[in-house]
Parts: C-alpha cells; sequence; structure tokens
C-alpha cells in the first residue's frame, strides 16, 4: 500500500487535467483529508496514482471501481462533494 504523502504533496497530486476531478479532490483534501486514518490517507493516495478517464467514470458512476479500498474511497470523496 502506498504510504500517505504530505500535506503539499497531496494537494499537488489533486491538481488534474480534468476540472471535474478537481472539484472532487480538492475541497475534499482541504476539509477531510487530514481525519482520515493513516490507512485511508493511503488509499487516497492511491486513487490519486489512478488515470483520469477511469477515475472520472468511478466517480460518475459510469463504471464501478474494481478495488473495493478504492471504491470507498470514491463514495468517500462523492460524500464531501454532495450538497
Amino acid at each position: 500500500m502506498s504510504e500517505p504523502m504530505n500535506i503539499a504533496r497531496v494537494r499537488w497530486a489533486c491538481r488534474r487535467g480534468m476540472l471535474e476531478l478537481d472539484v472532487l479532490f480538492q475541497p475534499f483534501v482541504e476539509t477531510q483529508y487530514e481525519q482520515l486514518s493513516i490507512d485511508d490517507k493511503a488509499v487516497f493516495v492511491r486513487l490519486l496514482e489512478c488515470e483520469d478517464p477511469e477515475l472520472f467514470a468511478w466517480f460518475m458512476g459510469h463504471e464501478a471501481c474494481p478495488d473495493p479500498q478504492l471504491a470507498d474511497m470514491v463514495v468517500k470523496v462523492r460524500g464531501r462533494a454532495a450538497p
């Protein structure tokens, strides 16, 4: 499992090539990342290592994420973005 990065590197990794992903990741990192457990931080970092089209498909519900840990993190991030 990837080790958690420092917050500055996580913020940088949240800058994506798709605005839709930026809108999801950046607020999550600013408000939720520090409260995550070490294990969840590592899962979030693994999520950030995925390709943008894959992430977009998972977050928009076009495809199911095959990794249960990543799928749970997608739900957490989407839950933060919900009004």
